[in-house]
């Protein structure tokens, strides 16, 4: 691996390997990145004889020094941080299948105690995470972000290691003073209440002292346009290779330290996996518009590109993000019959007139094709490489709705 600067990691194999017969959609890519800001990183995963996995990180314009909006890839860490916490209060009783009734504590907030897409008509932290992965709810997110608390999901982030993480905001028109207060909450089992979560206020400390501008115009809340760029200085923030390490230690738990992972049960990872991988069109609660949900809807790597069907044999476990030009995808993918597996992961920002919040981005033309070709091509290589052990991967084959 070769490094630009101290920042950027660059690997001469993996860009090599992406401009060999590249389209000139992704040649132009390649040669501007601090156009589209660009930055990859491609995991090479070996097994023993134990089917122990090996992991070897390539990278391309990675920098986490660089921002990109995160966009809906902070729900990865809420949805954890969440199942956490509910596995934290089992001696109240309950756990991640109760009722949970939010109610409305301070300005902005609002209420919810019904849930029509759920099975038994109430909300549920184990509902709203399937709701975070299969379409990326943004409700959902809120309601979790609400449970957690600000100040609470950040320090649990932080003590296992991601120092760059900052989530700070609902997706929801709130001020940055809304934010740090959450709702109070109310667990219900067998009809009773079995606990009540009183609302929070937070005091974490975070470094606003960087200032993040992006953009050369932008449209603000009340829809002027104001000529200057945009501040995403207080928006959530994370860095690709966290969210890299956060699938892999989701995945592949024993290939971090004990202190980074999370505290998760057995059924808490079956669900998440199946979650994770599930089409919109295999869930029974919610029933999805599969016009609207298409398959492909939350895969960008190979198959958002035209909203391309997802082959039954191949399954990407993985969370995407998409806002204000920014699209990113963490992906896990496992091709059952030709045995294979790899991560990758991928960000990219397709704004050419740098106005922001005026829903004009080339997500269709640039955004989705770079992800299905770069996707393709070291699918590709992952087809032709040699592997001494044949990875078993039953484990992967998960019961859908």
């Amino acid at each position: 691996m070769t490094e630009t600067n101290a920042q950027i990691k660059n690997d001469k194999w993996l860009e090599a390997l992406l401009r060999k017969n590249a389209s000139p959609l992704l040649t132009d890519i390649l040669n501007r990145p601090d156009t589209f800001r660009y930055q990859i990183i491609y995991t090479k995963i070996d097994r023993n004889r134990n089917n122990l996995p090996k992991f070897t990180h390539y990278y391309l314009n990675t920098d986490k020094e660089q921002y990109f909006y995160p966009a809906s890839m902070v729900k990865l860490p809420v949805a954890l941080v969440a199942l956490e916490k509910i596995n934290s209060l089992k001696n109240k009783g309950i756990n991640k299948y109760s009722a949970m009734l939010t109610d409305s504590s301070f300005s902005g907030q609002t209420a919810v105690t019904h849930d029509s897409t759920a099975a038994s008509g109430l909300p549920s932290i184990d509902h709203y995470v399937k709701k975070i992965f299969v379409v990326s709810d943004n409700d959902a997110y809120n309601r979790l972000y609400e449970f957690c608390g600000q100040q609470y999901l950040n320090e649990t982030l932080w003590k296992k290691g991601y120092k760059d993480m900052r989530i700070t905001r609902r997706f929801v028109k709130m001020t940055h003073e809304e934010n740090l207060h959450t709702n109070q909450v109310r667990f219900i089992e067998k009809g009773e209440e079995a606990y009540i979560q009183p609302p929070a206020t937070s005091n974490a400390r975070f470094d606003f002292s960087k200032k993040i501008w992006i953009g050369k115009a932008h449209w603000d809340a009340d829809d002027n346009v104001i000529n200057a760029p945009y501040d995403f200085t207080r928006h959530n923030k994370a860095t690709l290779q966290d969210l890299q390490l956060m699938l892999q230690t989701l995945l592949f738990p024993q290939s971090v330290p004990a202190a980074g992972r999370f505290d998760l049960t057995e059924d808490d990872y079956r669900k998440l996996y199946q979650y994770m991988s599930e089409k919109p069109s295999e869930s029974i609660y919610p029933k999805y518009d599969t016009s609207e949900f298409f398959d492909s809807y939350t895969k960008f790597f190979f198959f958002r590109d035209g909203k391309r069907p997802v082959p039954d044999h191949i399954r990407s476990f993985n969370k995407t993000g998409w806002s204000h030009g920014f699209l990113t995808d963490v992906c896990y993918i496992v091709d059952f019959k030709n045995n294979i597996e790899f991560m990758l992961s991928g960000s990219i920002y397709v704004n050419s007139d740098e106005m922001l919040n005026d829903n004009k981005y080339e997500y269709t033309e640039t955004g989705y094709p770079f992800f299905r070709e770069v996707g393709e091509k070291i699918y590709d290589y992952e087809l032709k490489r040699k592997r001494i052990v044949t990875p078993d991967l039953s484990k992967w084959k998960l019961l859908y709705d």
